[in-house]
């Protein structure tokens, strides 16, 4: 027995051992390929190595391989994982609270904030302030994409010759399993195992494509030898030449391994076929050692901008220029220096005027690359900016150029584009629109939806702060339709937006949400049925007229038929008749077109009397009259699961009262008295059915009984009478079910006549109208 538990011990550690040595191993190759900034494959095998045991740090490796591949939602996931590990600390919530604002999770901000126990001051290199008031201030220009030039890739960049026609870089094409990755930026390094399509997400290689106005675009094919990827051309109109950045085929051999190839830049002559010929590589490449990329021709001030990691710059990629001479002699390379450059990435250099564009990870932005503005003057670079939004959103954002036709281009990875990188100009905008939400409370309403389009059809895309105000920017001289909604709650739709005419810079509009009162009770009434009988009767067409009436005029009311017998019968029985009174109710109202799913029946036999009239018990027949029944209660909104529209020219905020004037067609009895009794008479019973069904139907009412006598008897003897007939009909209604918490009764004597009887001339009729109880209803 020994021996077998020994056996079964050493199994289980040769396992566990194998276990360990098998993640030990992806661990170390994911570091080796991320050391070569081939982040894709570091991430397949740190997750294959979290598979087999999730650690922190397996964590953290697999969050920072995804946030350098620009897969931001999966970096986010990660860093989740991370900071859910003991271990980690302050630094990876922080990055944990930067990777939820690059995946477009603002909203989560707040909450992981307080659930880490942090506020936005505790971190010092994130600045949330700074985010939100970019984001809360829209610089007055949109951005169109352009036209012919975007596909389901990857399609950055713009430069423009002396003919207008537009050079950009594409990676279009046939694609593999990885398509959905972002082509490579700003990658140093580029272990290149195919020479048929890129190993870092299996799509087609980089191209260069040049399109003549509104038509197609066409490869730009280059004779530099060995050339896979082929992008960042950047024209130097005046002499015919494009320089551009490029990965060569041409590596050394370890064993049978090929390895790391860093990016160069070229330059060569545009000839007559539009191809690129006599490409000349730039002086400063060193494809074994470090990267250069992204060149711009500054040719008014013979500089060529680009970007590298070359010996001696501040960390990542930093931005440098060199100057040029007639003969294409370049000087050295010079830093732009550390108001420019960061220990991180700084890419797409460009220059117009007194203006200087690059685009960064280092400096506060938004997330991902931000494009920035700096002021050149005198060939002095400084004071550099962010360019707020649109230009810049929370994902990447980048080669930003004015070019020479007096567009601007940008190209961006930001959702609504058509593929995975596209290509916009950026247009002014002369109107803000500027919507605020209120309840009916006036408080702001910040949680909600929107939905802003051009007449005609076409989404623009609108920015909602925390503060509740909507942000969009508007074409001038358009029109535009805004829809705003929030589950539960009636839908706002202006369709009367113009920019039309308007001298003002911002169309401000406030907007009520009103919640949708879900089946609320507006109008009940009750009909009656002769003994064994489901017919309608004559006295009860007026009432199921009333209601056909209101159903066909008011498209968001439903009826509910709640349908009942006397005891008078088997249960069965009578289950089924007061199934047939209910479908008689219901095949009534067709005569007025109400569809048949707007009744919803109910039916009960005897098993809701409203007295004591049950089995053996000798009842008047004006007793058993009273259950035989169906009670009807018209239900506004009764859809719990559908948002509906409000009611035409019906001010949202008073739709109670709306609804309550609806109801008030119903109206309430009179109750009147023999000559000195309190007995509540047996034709007043049906009407005092109705109001009980009311009042426990319409939970939010209030019910006032007053009593009056006529003027026969004593002040004092009368004031007696009228307390004792209110709180007969008090009493009455409590029978029903009503509370009496929900009713007030007060009497008033002989001192509240209907009629004047002071002279002593009046007839029964006319005291018979004083001797009464009247009901008055009001919500709570």
């Amino acid at each position: 027995m020994k021996k077998r538990i020994k056996i079964l011990f050493a199994a289980a550690l040769l396992l566990l051992s194998t276990d360990i040595y098998g993640q030990a191993r992806l661990l170390r190759y994911g570091d080796k390929q991320y050391g070569l900034e081939n982040y894709a494959r570091a991430a397949e095998a740190y997750r294959e190595a979290y598979g087999r045991r999730a650690e922190y740090g397996t964590a953290v490796k697999l969050a920072e391989s995804y946030d350098k591949l620009g897969m931001y939602a999966e970096s986010y996931e990660w860093w989740g994982r991370a900071v859910g590990h003991e271990g980690s600390g302050k630094e990876d919530y922080g990055r944990y609270l930067r990777s939820a604002i690059q995946a477009g999770r603002w909203e989560d901000v707040d909450g992981l904030l307080q659930s880490g126990g942090y506020t936005e001051y505790d971190f010092a290199g994130l600045d949330l302030a700074g985010m939100r008031r970019l984001m809360e201030s829209p610089a007055r220009v949109k951005l169109v994409p352009v036209a012919g030039a975007n596909s389901g890739g990857s399609d950055i960049g713009a430069s423009l010759d002396g003919s207008g026609a537009m050079y950009f870089s594409s990676d279009r094409g046939t694609v593999g399993d990885a398509s959905r990755r972002p082509g490579i930026r700003l990658d140093a390094k580029n272990n290149i195992y195919s020479t048929e399509r890129s190993s870092y997400n299996e799509r087609e290689f980089y191209r260069i494509y040049r399109k003549d106005g509104d038509g197609g675009a066409a490869v730009v094919v280059t004779d530099l030898a060995g050339a896979l990827h082929v992008s960042d051309p950047s024209l130097m109109a005046d002499r015919g030449l494009v320089f551009y950045t490029a990965f060569v085929g041409k590596t050394r051999q370890k064993g049978t391994r090929e390895i790391t190839n860093h990016a160069g830049i070229y330059y060569g002559r545009i000839d007559a076929d539009g191809n690129i010929t006599g490409s000349v590589a730039f002086p400063y490449n060193d494809h074994q050692s470090y990267g250069v990329m992204n060149p711009f021709v500054d040719s008014e001030a013979k500089r060529i901008y680009f970007a590298s990691d070359m010996p001696g710059g501040l960390g990542g990629f930093d931005l440098y220029y060199v100057e040029y001479d007639g003969d294409m002699n370049f000087s050295a390379p010079v830093n732009l220096g550390p108001e420019v450059n960061t220990a991180q990435n700084e890419s797409h250099p460009s220059r117009s005027g007194g203006s200087f564009y690059f685009s960064s990870r280092g400096h506060g932005g938004l997330g991902g690359m931000d494009v920035f503005r700096a002021d050149y003057n005198g060939g002095k670079i400084g004071n550099v900016r962010n360019m707020g939004v649109p230009y810049n959103s929370v994902r990447d954002d980048f080669a930003f150029v004015a070019a020479g036709d007096g567009k601007r281009y940008l190209s961006t990875d930001r959702e609504g584009g058509m593929g995975l990188d596209d290509i916009y100009t950026v247009e002014d905008l002369f109107r803000i629109l500027q919507a605020r939400v209120r309840d009916c409370e006036g408080d702001v309403v910040s949680d909600y939806s929107s939905e802003l389009s051009r007449q005609g059809g076409g989404s623009i895309a609108a920015q909602l702060s925390r503060e509740g105000i909507l942000t969009a920017e508007l074409d001038p001289e358009g029109d535009f339709v805004l829809r705003i909604s929030r589950k539960g709650y009636f839908p706002v739709t202006d369709g009367s937006l113009s920019t039309k005419g308007l001298e003002a810079d911002t169309l401000k509009r406030e907007y009520v949400l009103a919640p949708i009162p879900y089946r609320t009770p507006v109008y009940v009434d009750i009909v009656y049925y002769d003994l064994d009988r489901s017919e309608i009767r004559k006295d009860a067409e007026p009432a199921l007229d009333r209601i056909g009436e209101l159903m066909g005029r008011y498209g968001f009311m439903d009826l509910v038929v709640s349908s009942h017998t006397d005891s008078r019968a088997s249960e069965e029985y009578n289950r089924k008749l007061s199934e047939r009174r209910a479908n008689s109710v219901r095949d009534y109202l067709s005569r007025y077109g109400i569809d048949g799913g707007r009744v919803r029946l109910e039916w009960h036999g005897e098993q809701k009397l409203v007295n004591d009239c049950g089995d053996g018990v000798a009842c008047p027949e004006t007793e058993h009259q009273l259950n035989r029944r169906s009670e009807l209660v018209l239900e506004a909104f009764p859809d719990t699961d559908r948002q509906y529209d409000l009611p035409e020219g019906v001010d949202p905020c008073d739709l109670p009262g709306y609804l309550e004037r609806i109801g008030e067609e119903a109206g309430l009895p009179t109750v009147y008295f023999d000559f000195d009794r309190s007995g509540i008479r047996p034709v007043h019973r049906k009407e005092l059915e109705r109001v009980g069904v009311m009042m426990n139907r319409k939970t939010d009412l209030r019910l006032y009984i007053e009593g009056h006598t006529d003027n026969r008897g004593s002040d004092a003897y009368n004031m007696g009478l009228s307390e004792r007939r209110a709180q007969a009909v008090m009493d009455y209604l409590v029978k029903r079910g009503v509370e009496s918490s929900r009713m007030e009764h007060r009497w008033f004597g002989e001192s509240r006549p209907k009629v004047d009887c002071a002279s002593g001339d009046c007839t029964e009729a006319q005291h018979q109208q004083n001797r009464r109880t009247e009901l008055r209803l009001s919500s709570k």
